[in-house]
């Protein structure tokens, strides 16, 4: 069997043999992308916040450096390979955030007001990519985590694609084009793909999890959990044991200052005065405003869990969809932990009849009816406005009680409220997110469908030629 060298046919061996005497290694640049990106509308402040993963700390050069000087270092064969290949793969990744970037930075080339967005890039840059972050710092080896260390490097690394994923995603959700965001979502993809080849090799070396160089740590004192902030926060902090201090082989060692006062007082146990766990000087009233607060929020929560199986048959888009979806069994925990803060304060779960809500849902069956005659973009808008006045209603709901319950110095019942809370507004941010992508496709006619992306290619925002994919031969 002729062997194959960068892809040469066997006829090529038989009219140059004298290339089969030598070794032909090098890398080589394939001129088509990756992955082909297109841009429909230019945004230069946009472009400059791509910058972030051209040049930044935890941007493509940075991992491409990283890995492949990792690489270099190792000694062990396999990991080596998996190392090299990564460190290959993100040079490509490279190529495709940079083209991302030039053509949303395009238009500072020619347009005043565009260049005006970052003059740095336009007029020292001439309008094009540089190695330089969002802020306009230069790249630099510091951003490089390496340290001869196989295990260690490779936690550094799993950490380093956790990041990247973290600010693609931030990059996804301020992206307005629809072009963009494929080729975020594949660049963020490829992140989890990272992230499980590196625990994968990190998990078959077999050591132990804390098991870091050969010098081994102090018995006893590695298993100390030190209790260095204590006390109760203005918003609902509190002290808390969990499996990160208490089981197994955990001492909980109470906070070396607070000893430190005891032994002054001779161990008569006093603590540092602190103001009283209430602020209020009505604790009474404020507990029975707050009881009611969570009754109407049941009677609130229940009716959401009655109307979201209604919205999800509703919605047009799978996202959408999806997100209902998802919020109907964060709603099912935010009703147990309502029931769960009544039954702290000693009341009987009970609901009180919410009127609020019900005109709120009253209204979005409405708008699931007349959705019916719309197109379905249209439609799927309406009913995230329907859903995002539901969910205003519920974050000032738990906003308000929360306060009530720091207010009467209940950090249980607060720490209950502050994980809806944060569901709601995390629900919001998703609906807002999945509003613009349909705004976006309803205003360029784009979805995200791959056959219609490649319909794009002669378009004159489609890059597939100016930059390539690397990859190493063996």
């Amino acid at each position: 069997m002729t062997p194959q060298i960068l892809g040469f046919s066997p006829n090529f061996y038989e009219t140059a043999p004298c290339l089969l005497r030598q070794t032909i290694s090098m890398y080589h640049h394939v001129k088509k992308l990756m992955y082909t990106v297109r841009v429909d509308e230019p945004d230069p402040k946009f472009g400059n916040m791509l910058l972030e993963q051209f040049g930044g700390a935890n941007g493509e050069l940075a991992a491409a450096m990283q890995y492949s000087v990792q690489g270099l270092n190792c000694e062990d064969p396999a990991r080596k390979d998996l190392l090299m290949d990564i460190g290959t793969e993100e040079l490509s990744h490279l190529e495709i955030v940079g083209a991302l970037a030039r053509l949303h930075l395009k238009p500072m080339k020619f347009d005043r007001e565009a260049a005006e967005a970052d003059p740095l890039i336009a007029i020292a840059g001439g309008g094009g990519i540089n190695l330089y972050n969002s802020m306009g710092d230069p790249w630099t080896a510091d951003y490089l985590k390496i340290t001869g260390e196989l295990d260690v490097d490779l936690r550094s690394n799993i950490a380093a694609e956790a990041r990247a994923k973290i600010v693609y995603e931030r990059l996804i959700n301020f992206c307005t084009d629809a072009g963009t965001k494929d080729a975020l979502q594949f660049l963020m993809t490829r992140e989890i793909t990272h992230m499980k080849a590196f625990t994968a090799a990190l998990e078959s070396m077999g050591k132990p999890r804390f098991s870091i160089g050969k010098i081994p740590p102090t018995p006893k004192l590695v298993d100390q959990f030190f209790n260095d902030s204590t006390g109760e926060g203005q918003d609902g902090e509190i002290d808390v044991r969990d499996v990160w201090n208490q089981g197994e082989a955990w001492e909980f060692v109470e906070a070396p200052a607070i000893q430190e006062l005891r032994s002054a007082t001779n161990g008569s146990g006093a603590r540092i005065h602190d103001r009283s766990t209430s602020t209020t000087g009505a604790p009474g009233l404020v507990q029975e405003l707050l009881i009611e607060e969570l009754q109407d929020l049941l009677s609130a929560e229940g009716q959401v869990l009655k109307a979201l199986p209604k919205m999800i048959s509703a919605a047009n888009s799978t996202r959408l969809r999806f997100c209902f979806e998802v919020h109907l069994e964060e709603t099912k925990g935010q009703v147990d932990r309502l029931k769960e803060s009544l039954d702290l304060l000693g009341v009987k779960a009970k609901a009180k009849p919410c009127k609020g809500m019900a005109g709120l849902l009253e209204e979005g069956s409405e708008m699931i009816e007349e959705g019916k005659e719309k197109e379905e973009v249209a439609s799927d808008l309406a009913l995230i406005a329907s859903g995002q006045k539901v969910e205003h209603y519920e974050i000032s709901a738990y906003g308000t009680a929360r306060t009530l319950a720091e207010q009467i110095g209940r950090s249980d019942v607060a720490l209950l409220l502050t994980k809806s809370l944060a569901e709601e507004e995390n629900a919001d941010n998703l609906l807002t997110q999945v509003s613009r992508e349909l705004m976006s496709e309803a205003r360029t006619g784009v979805s995200k469908l791959p056959e219609q992306l490649q319909m794009a290619d002669d378009s004159e925002l489609v890059a597939t030629s100016p930059v390539s994919k690397t990859r190493k031969n063996k």
